[in-house]
């Protein structure tokens, strides 16, 4: 009777194990199933870790964004020191490139935060009119995050490497030209962004 129970925990235990593995396995997948951009920039890479499980509509017009080439020759047209640095629409002329159509806004659905080193969809001020144009947050800008009875700005990523060209970005002297602040005064061009195969 003690050689059956002792056997029966030790089958338990086995199986308990094999599901703990297995779990893991799953949940390894589930992370490596995300995908990856790098975005060569004229000060270094930033590479970014799109969050498809849980902003699935902005990962992909963003995805389709970068496959077509449009983000080559645009700028980081915005930078806010702790605050965010935007780019992604425009060229080094301060010309708005032709965009796609608008997303529907997922910050209400995916609950992702507008923490420090996230990539999110900047907009106007209606909450479905994100296009090409996204930003880095360079805080904790939680004022950006949904609430209840307004929308946010969507978060879909976070940046897994290049924080500090991010940084370096963030701290650009800027300049007000014509209707647009917080230009930086040298230029910060977008050279490529492509999505990192496995």
């Amino acid at each position: 009777m003690r050689y059956i129970s002792a056997l029966i925990i030790a089958i338990g235990l086995f199986l308990q194990a094999s599901y703990s593995v297995g779990q893991t396995q799953a949940d390894a997948a589930q992370i490596t199933s995300n995908p990856i951009v790098v975005i060569e920039t004229s000060k270094g890479n930033i590479t970014v870790e799109l969050y498809a499980d849980k902003a699935p509509i902005t990962v992909e017009n963003f995805l389709g964004y970068v496959r077509s080439g449009f983000y080559k020759g645009t700028i980081f047209h915005r930078v806010i020191q702790r605050f965010a640095v935007q780019g992604g629409g425009f060229t080094p002329d301060l010309v708005e490139k032709e965009n796609g159509e608008p997303i529907v806004n997922e910050s209400k659905i995916s609950k992702l935060r507008n923490e420090r080193m996230t990539i999110a969809m900047a907009r106007t001020d209606d909450p479905d009119s994100a296009r090409s144009q996204f930003y880095f947050n360079m805080g904790f800008n939680l004022s950006l995050d949904a609430r209840m009875g307004r929308a946010g700005y969507a978060v879909f990523g976070k940046v897994i490497d290049g924080q500090n060209v991010v940084r370096d970005i963030a701290i650009s002297p800027t300049r007000r030209v014509a209707h647009f602040d917080d230009v930086p005064v040298e230029p910060i061009l977008i050279l490529n962004a492509s999505v990192k195969q496995p």
